[in-house]
């Protein structure tokens, strides 16, 4: 996998946690940096760990399907693309009332925006990928985008977090 492809699928995946931050500084009144920090520390290191979970879940089981990678692969990213674009079009208005600082609340987004980089992880680990360089990318990545997503949502509302997720489902797809 070169860099460009480990850093545009980064990017892919940091979508989500993206998008949940924009909600998440719509929903903080009071902004401050050390709010913004959290939130992109705990999506960073979530969808830093997830790809290492899924990559060690995908070589127990690589050598079966190893005939069939490719399309393990191809049938994993289209699925995950998929959801992301799914779910780009509906708005949980429980999502919209929930304090994103709150322990629980940070837990549950940063499991649920991560999921995806499990899968990814499980594709890494079938296509015989060195998982170090992939996991600091969309670390460092998710942490960056989600910081200035929470800065966005306080700002700029919901303008543009619809499209941004689609864009992250698409890529996935492409890719």
């Amino acid at each position: 996998m070169s860099i460009v492809e480990i850093v545009i699928t980064a990017f892919a995946l940091a979508m989500d946690a993206f998008a949940v931050s924009i909600a998440s500084g719509i929903a903080i009144h009071n902004l401050r940096l050390k709010h913004a920090v959290t939130i992109a520390i705990w999506f960073g290191l979530f969808q830093a760990v997830m790809p290492v979970l899924g990559w060690l879940s995908g070589r127990s089981v690589s050598e079966y399907v190893s005939h069939i990678d490719h399309w393990v692969a191809f049938a994993l990213l289209l699925f995950i693309g998929g959801k992301m674009i799914y779910e780009a079009f509906k708005i949980d208005d429980a999502e919209k009332k929930t304090n994103p600082l709150e322990l629980y609340v940070l837990f549950i987004l940063s499991v649920a925006t991560s999921i995806d980089a499990f899968a990814v992880g499980l594709v890494l680990a079938v296509r015989d990928v060195d998982i170090v360089v992939p996991v600091v990318a969309i670390g460092v990545i998710t942490f960056v985008t989600s910081l200035i997503g929470v800065y966005i949502g306080d700002k700029f509302g919901h303008f543009c977090e619809k499209k941004i997720e689609v864009a992250g489902g698409v890529v996935l797809i492409a890719i």
